[in-house]
């Protein structure tokens, strides 16, 4: 029985093994994932596991058959055969919690008879043998030398071979939504689809005489919604939840007492504007990152200062200064979360799992340091509010060389690092580095997308970290393990090589209990990119993400058979042609790609058989997307650091982009003011995969503008940035169609940079139960009890769906009905404003600023800056809106009073209407209004008075009745019966 099941196995080694060898990269595919040994407890362990289980020997090829997102949850356990090779069986899902099964091999048989009869894999099985020899003649020796325990995998040190096989197991897991709440689901929206169709037959043949104009507007507006609801609707057909598993990724890759074999991470933190952007807000931000739970020879934090201001530099010399104290003071009492700021702003039981005695008097020293901190930091702030007319002066006397903002040179400074930046216990720190890019008059700088490619290029040259992580300046790392994570996704040996990042949701402090003005987006974050995330993955947000560097320099993911398959609609229309054209696109585009793209990003290779190091001492870097090839390793040791600061001056001047595909095909995506979508996008179309990663504990956390003029500018940038997009060659409707982007991932891009232009239909939409009370007619005629059952069947199959969204996202009735409000806010005001500046932008030439949204910290507590009235013209026309419908409903009851009870009947489905709009405005009303304490009286008086004064005018002239309808009305019983 052993005998024929080793046969088997030996068979279908042999057929997998034609497979590669047909392959025209079969030898970059053998260099990356041959069968080699570590070093270390860890490895020793696994290799006496390996020999004295039953491990198939088909898999010594080290093939490892990918698997698609959406079929990540039904994969068995990840079998390892060494350090570097690993083989997920495609069998049924087994509970992770369960021992894995293995499968005795009589090492004593001839290989020829496991079918294994092929010289080179008998060469390379040979080879293998021999390393497992090794290791365990090490295991052997430790055991002996130590407790002596029994090497078969019980008694004592059973419990270290179970740690080996849970560091087999997968690092993440897909958890479906429970099948009863996403089928309901579904069927909802199929329904709503049918009803929407029979709505529609309704409204395009019953066209009603007397009010044509208005009917008509009506139907299109509606027409409009329905198109705009499918392109929300479908990309949340398959949503989906993920977990993760942290203690195996360090069983895997962090062992105690062994060198951490975690990939390096560059850490990405973008500012301008010191005084919108306040420099305490951004050192809370540092400290975070350098406290992080990660090893910190792997991290490093890149700050760009865009504006070249002294305040930021000099407050980043005082934060790495205070970092020497505050790291060493969160890793030895393990805190949450790592900023300062909100660490001692919280209102919890600091003591809670403390059991260090010195704690209290550790954490009351702490916080006197953090006081003595911010009072520095915010002398520098008050120094810079006036700046000298002969420009800032450094310590020696120097003039700052970034005195003008437009005109300066390219500026690097290492404040900490592997050059002696050591915290007060003598422990390394992680290295922290202050940039600011070259500007000079008459070159186009693109902004924030431009400033983080700098910071690409300076952070290959310094450390090349295999992965990227960006965040705004006023977002924190609430979570000290947001790094690994990300790892359990990015180091997967399934999802890491067609991941091109990992997308956290957005998380803030600082808003109003009741979230007056949907900051917190919540919509959004926990159903639109959590439905994205089971079709090729969530949008990128512009922070919060962590980056493949391999993705972002313009390379192709590894994808596998199954990954190359047309989707079903593309299959079921062209067959088997389609397959044929991809394989034809992907031997003729990707080949030079892929071939560099293969070179393996974790360091998992033995010294004798890894990859090649270059041997010049400072790699170039004109061609730049060619870095990663000292994957997770960063920069030989070799390197002379001034060599390396001078080549990163270098490659921050204006002109190293031109005549290059910088901003083009590499880095962040030039072209507008929302450059995340764009840099998304282009990653999607070329196949590769985004997770979106829920941790228990949010990641980060920031802050948000709650005021209303400062929101709506907010809206107003993003809404801009989607209409510069549509009126691109990169718009999702027509680019692309050559590439991998799926069907439905499409949808959700063409979603995200129309929604703009529903702001004309909707303002159209908002004004017409104003115009019908007015004017006395209505959009819809006299309606049937069979037209009635489908109102209302419209209505209910509306509410129906959003409530089966909110049971499986775990969303708030309150945040949904929130962010339903915003959207008619944004939709009548910022929206509307971006439709036209992105026209005269786009068409003209009319640029228009790019405004910083302010961080400003609400130092007067109580939500101060909620109350600030700031005007703005974004106001105007949403203000037109409430103040139309508000007089409608005045004059239309006033009419109703004065004609009789006949004409209550018709007035109701019109005030339903214009009470529907003002309900969506109600935040915007109280927005105006300021606090209700603080409102005059005076105010509210003189608002009375002019309503009452012009209803009853407006009833006194009644422009818009005939005068035959008149002087029936006046035969009536009304107001003087």
């Amino acid at each position: 029985m052993e005998h024929n099941e080793g046969a088997a196995v030996g068979s279908r080694s042999r057929t997998e093994f034609s497979t590669i060898r047909h392959d025209g990269e079969n030898s970059a595919f053998l260099r990356v994932f041959s069968p080699s040994s570590s070093s270390g407890k860890q490895e020793a362990i696994s290799s006496s596991h390996r020999r004295n289980a039953r491990v198939p020997l088909g898999n010594v090829s080290g093939e490892i058959p990918m698997t698609t997102p959406d079929r990540q949850s039904m994969q068995s356990p990840t079998y390892s055969l060494g350090s570097g090779v690993k083989r997920t069986n495609s069998l049924s899902y087994l509970d992770p919690s369960t021992p894995v099964p293995v499968r005795i091999v009589d090492p004593s048989k001839d290989l020829n008879s496991y079918g294994l009869g092929n010289v080179d894999w008998k060469e390379r099985v040979e080879s293998w043998k021999l390393k497992q020899d090794k290791n365990m003649m090490q295991v052997t020796s430790k055991y002996v030398e130590g407790k002596g325990g029994d090497i078969e995998g019980t008694g004592s040190n059973g419990e270290d071979i179970q740690m080996a096989d849970d560091a087999r197991q997968p690092l993440n897991r897909i958890v479906p939504i429970p099948s009863n709440q996403l089928n309901l689901y579904r069927v909802v929206i199929i329904l709503r689809l049918i009803i929407l169709g029979f709505f529609f037959q309704y409204r395009v043949t019953h066209p009603v005489k007397n009010a044509y104009a208005l009917w008509l507007v009506s139907v299109i507006c509606e027409i409009w919604f329905a198109l705009s609801w499918l392109l929300d609707q479908f990309p949340k057909w398959y949503p989906i939840n993920r977990e993760t598993y942290l203690d195996r990724l360090a069983l895997r890759y962090d062992r105690d007492g062994e060198p951490s074999q975690l990939a390096p991470i560059d850490v990405f933190v973008s500012t301008v504007d010191p005084l919108k952007e306040p420099p305490l807000v951004t050192a809370n931000t540092v400290l975070s990152i350098l406290a992080v739970d990660y090893p910190v020879d792997k991290v490093s934090c890149y700050v760009s200062d865009d504006g070249s201001a002294m305040l930021t530099f000099e407050a980043l010399s005082e934060t790495s200064e205070f970092a020497r104290k505050w790291v060493p003071f969160c890793k030895k009492h393990s805190i949450e979360p790592r900023a300062p700021e909100f660490y001692f702003a919280q209102k919890i039981d600091y003591l809670k799992d403390k059991i260090q005695p010195s704690f209290v008097k550790e954490r009351r020293a702490m916080k006197r340091e953090y006081e003595e901190f911010k009072v520095r930091i915010n002398a520098l702030v008050a120094k810079a509010q006036k700046a000298p007319e002969e420009g800032w002066t450094m310590q020696d006397g120097t003039p700052w060389p970034g005195n003008n903002p437009r005109d300066h040179p390219g500026m690097i400074q290492v404040f900490l690092g592997h050059s002696g930046g050591l915290d007060t216990d003598g422990n390394e720190l992680p290295r922290l580095v202050y940039v600011s890019r070259e500007k000079r008059p008459g070159f186009q700088h693109h902004k924030k997308a431009g400033a983080m490619n700098a910071l690409i290029r300076v952070s290959a040259v310094l450390t090349n970290g295999a992965y990227l992580l960006n965040v705004d300046c006023d977002h924190y790392f609430n979570n000290s393990q947001a790094l690994k994570e990300a790892m359990c996704f990015m180091m997967d040996p399934a999802l890491g090589k067609k991941t091109c990042y990992v997308q956290f949701p957005q998380r803030f402090d600082g808003i109003d209990h009741h979230d007056r003005y949907a900051n917190r987006n919540i919509v959004f974050f926990d159903i639109n990119l959590k439905g994205l995330d089971g079709v090729q993955g969530p949008v990128y947000v512009g922070t919060g993400c962590c980056f493949n560097r391999q993705a972002l320099y313009g390379y192709d993911p590894v994808l596998t058979e199954a990954d190359l398959e047309p989707n079903i609609i593309v299959k079921s229309c062209c067959g088997s042609r389609k397959k044929k054209a991809n394989k034809k696109y992907i031997d003729k585009k990707r080949a030079l790609k892929r071939t560099d793209s293969t070179v393996p990003i974790f360091n998992m290779e033995d010294g004798d058989e890894g990859v090649e190091e270059p041997g010049e001492e400072v790699r170039a870097v004109d061609d730049l997307h060619r870095l990663d090839v000292h994957g997770a390793r960063g920069l030989p040791p070799s390197t002379n650091p001034a060599s390396l600061l001078k080549e990163a001056i270098h490659v921050i001047s204006c002109g190293y982009e031109d005549k290059t595909e910088w901003g083009k095909e590499i880095g962040w995506i030039y072209g507008s003011v929302t450059e995340d979508i764009l840099t998304g996008f282009k990653m999607h179309t070329r196949g590769w995969i985004s997770i979106y990663c829920m941790p228990p504990r949010p990641a980060f956390k920031g802050s948000a503008p709650i005021n209303l003029s400062d929101r709506l500018n907010q809206v107003l940038r993003w809404a801009l940035g989607s209409i510069e997009i549509l009126l691109s060659r990169h718009c999702p409707i027509w680019y692309g169609y050559s590439g991998r982007l799926k069907l439905l991932e499409r949808l959700a891009y063409i979603n995200t940079i129309v929604y703009p232009i529903t702001s004309i239909p909707l303002v159209a939409y908002c004004v017409l139960p104003a115009i019908c009370l007015l004017t006395g007619k209505f959009i819809i005629p006299e309606i049937s009890n069979y037209a009635g059952i489908w109102f209302i069947l419209l209505f209910a199959s509306i509410f129906a769906t959003g409530i089966l969204e909110l049971r499986w996202s775990g969303v708030g009735i309150e945040d949904w009905w929130r962010n339903e409000q915003f959207w008619v806010i944004g939709g009548t005001s910022a929206h509307l404003f971006a439709v036209f500046q992105g026209l005269l932008k786009v068409l003209a030439g009319i640029d228009t600023n790019f405004t910083v949204t302010s961080k400003a910290t609400d130092d007067e507590g109580d939500f101060a800056e909620l109350y600030i009235f700031k005007w703005t013209t974004l106001l105007i026309p949403p203000t037109t809106v409430l103040v139309v419908n508000l007089v409608g409903i005045v004059a239309g009851v006033s009419y109703a009073i004065n004609s009789g009870y006949q004409s209550w009947g018709p007035l109701f489905g019109k005030l339903f209407f214009a009470i529907w709009v003002i309900l969506h405005l109600y935040p915007f009303l109280k927005g105006l209004l300021g606090r209700q304490n603080r409102t005059p009286t005076i105010v509210i008086v003189w608002s009375i008075l002019l309503a009452s004064i012009f209803s009853l005018l407006w009833v006194r002239i009644d422009p818009f009745t005939p005068d035959s309808q008149r002087s029936v009305a006046q035969g009536q019983c009304g107001i003087n019966c």
